[in-house]
């Protein structure tokens, strides 16, 4: 999401500060406009934001996976180091701060339409994090405007790219392999096209009418068994279908951030066919890079 993000903030003219640990490596190129500071957001001392205009909060340990392997550092990273990054936004004047919490907040739900108003039920690490994350930074609303943001789950191609969630997975599959493996396969996964995720994110920065909220963001709530299908439609592939242990399944609704005045102008469709022409150029390939847990693995062990 950084990469792709950062490349849009730069070419509309902003000047941008990027600090990251670099555990995936550094996808951008250098540029007048921008900066940056390899650093762990833990260390938030070594981390100025002097003359900084707005926040966008994207680091964190993500996903359940990766979570799992640390716990610990986990909290650290998801809840304690937002909770200093905010005290010191606040201190140094910064007028907004965006951040990038999780549809998975809600865990497993019944509800045909999951809104921003109903009940959190976190059920890993991971998610648990996310929502208190989000607590700990609504306590500042009166100080500075909070914009959290629940993304589904992000599909279609990024120089960065990652092969662990359903749709580029999924679609991996069927290119390297020929077959599709589906877990289950009746879980409803909400999903939205990372270039609709940059220009959400263009949206928070640049409205002056919105004073901060809380916004799901996602537009194609599908089964993962669907989303195999509409991949075996581009690319022959069996699809081998096992039984699951995760239960979660939700549909979210995103009328609220509609109504805002956001559209949407990609999907599904166009990230299967993104990421078959991607990887038919070469461009991408199926390595531990792409896997965040692979890469965590690594960067524990070291």
């Amino acid at each position: 999401m950084g990469s792709c993000l950062t490349k849009r903030l730069l070419n509309d003219g902003h000047k941008v500060t990027v600090v990251d640990i670099l555990w995936f490596g550094n996808y951008l190129g250098r540029h007048k406009n921008l900066d940056i500071i390899q650093n762990d957001i833990r260390d938030v001392e070594n981390i100025s934001m002097k003359g900084v205009d707005v926040v966008i909060h994207l680091a964190a340990i993500s996903n359940d996976p990766t979570s799992d392997l640390d716990p610990k550092l986990t909290w650290e990273v998801n809840v304690l180091a937002t909770m200093h990054l905010i005290e010191k936004a606040v201190a140094s004047g910064v007028r907004e701060f965006i951040f990038a919490s999780s549809g998975s907040v809600y865990g497993v739900k019944d509800e045909d339409d999951v809104t921003e108003d109903l009940s959190l039920v976190p059920i890993s690490d991971y998610n648990k994090t996310k929502m208190l994350a989000e607590r700990v930074l609504l306590s500042y609303k009166d100080k500075i405007i909070i914009n959290i943001i629940r993304p589904a789950t992000v599909c279609g191609y990024s120089p960065r790219m990652r092969l662990d969630l359903s749709v580029n997975m999924l679609t991996m599959q069927a290119l390297v392999n020929g077959r599709i493996t589906v877990f289950g396969g009746s879980q409803i996964r909400p999903n939205i096209h990372i270039r609709d995720m940059v220009e959400l994110y263009l949206h928070f920065l640049s409205s002056s009418e919105l004073e901060g909220g809380i916004f799901n963001a996602g537009f194609e709530n599908l089964s993962i068994m669907s989303i195999a299908k509409k991949v075996a439609e581009h690319v022959p592939a069996e699809i081998i279908r096992t039984n699951s242990d995760d239960p979660r399944s939700y549909r979210v609704n995103s009328d609220k951030l509609i109504n805002s005045g956001f559209y949407p102008s990609y999907g599904v469709e166009d990230a299967i066919q993104e990421i078959i022409e991607e990887y038919n150029a070469g461009r991408i390939e199926d390595e531990d890079g792409s896997y965040n847990i692979r890469v965590m693995k690594k960067s524990l062990a070291s």
